[in-house]
């Protein structure tokens, strides 16, 4: 899949350069723009012809992906699903993790491996603040 990106994109910080949220799709509109007019070796402009199959839309992976905000939603995941973690908090996110590290789910949006290191991590530092107390 291709990612279309705005024109002058990479020079300035406001339209996205290390800035991954601001990486916007705005058509080319300048009477000599290159890209607008589609020439070779500038970078694709949104056309017919970059649509997905049918059958992968919507999809990650080729996974559906579901949207989740408790950890009881988990026992309704199925292998072709995809775990996308909701608006929640610390707690909740790491219960989550923990589950879906057992039933070894994918979560999208969540780096399960590093926040289950850092949670481990957390555990020792108040262990140790606990011994020397």
């Amino acid at each position: 899949m291709t990612k279309f990106l705005r024109r002058a994109w990479n020079k300035y910080s406001k339209l996205g350069k290390g800035r991954k949220k601001k990486q916007k799709w705005r058509s080319p509109k300048g009477r000599d723009n290159k890209m607008r007019e589609k020439r070779r070796g500038y970078a694709p402009v949104v056309s017919i012809g970059y649509k997905r199959k049918k059958n992968l839309r919507g999809k990650i992976d080729g996974k559906q992906p579901v949207l989740i905000y408790n950890p009881k939603e988990i026992e309704s995941i199925t292998k072709n699903q995809i775990i996308i973690l909701g608006k929640i908090g610390k707690k909740k996110k790491l219960e989550i993790a923990k589950k879906a590290n057992e039933k070894k789910i994918k979560i999208y949006n969540l780096n399960i491996n590093r926040i289950l290191k850092k949670e481990q991590k957390a555990k020792r530092a108040k262990e140790i603040k606990n011994e020397l107390k």
